[in-house]
């Protein structure tokens, strides 16, 4: 059986018993998760969230991009969130090749010019949720009373661990 046709089953299984169509594109919690896209993270199981909760931002690394800060942005003003939680990991690939190692590797296999691509990298997950919660509280684009949080969660034992 092909992912696609094993998707669209689960969907359709899915669809059968939904009741959630009457949620409000508002998060019921008022808050927003910038976390990793690593298949072994599952923030609404580790964070006890159900649909309708929270705001999920997930990118490489779980990094707060300026396509991220844009999200939460967008989460804040217009749809009410006053937190952001920046969820890192242990593991992450993100810190195991630089930008450099990876514009090497993407050049060789596509022939394309990487060398303008900020891959967004990083050697301590820890500084990187750091830096990123620094960038929520920073930015002029967040009132002063939104605040964010770091966490970086072990992916060997489920556990969060505050860094900030």
């Amino acid at each position: 059986m092909s992912a696609n046709h094993e998707i669209l089953s689960a969907n359709e299984r899915y669809a059968r018993g939904f009741v959630h169509g009457d949620l409000e594109s508002r998060p019921g919690r008022r808050f927003a998760v910038v976390t990793c896209m690593d298949a072994r993270l599952d923030p609404a199981k580790f964070l006890g969230l159900e649909e309708g909760d929270a705001h999920v931002i997930r990118n490489a690394g779980g990094v707060v991009s300026d396509d991220a800060l844009r999200s939460l942005i967008v989460s804040h003003w217009l749809l009410g969130t006053e937190h952001a939680y920046v969820i890192g990991h242990l593991d992450c690939g993100m810190a195991k090749i630089g930008d450099e190692e990876l514009r090497t590797k993407l050049s060789a296999e596509t022939g394309a010019d990487t060398s303008g691509v900020d891959f967004l990298t990083f050697s301590d997950v820890d500084q990187a949720v750091k830096d990123s919660v620094a960038r929520i509280r920073t930015s002029e684009l967040l009132s002063d009373d939104f605040t964010a949080t770091g966490y970086v969660y072990d992916v060997t034992t489920g556990l969060l661990r505050s860094v900030s």
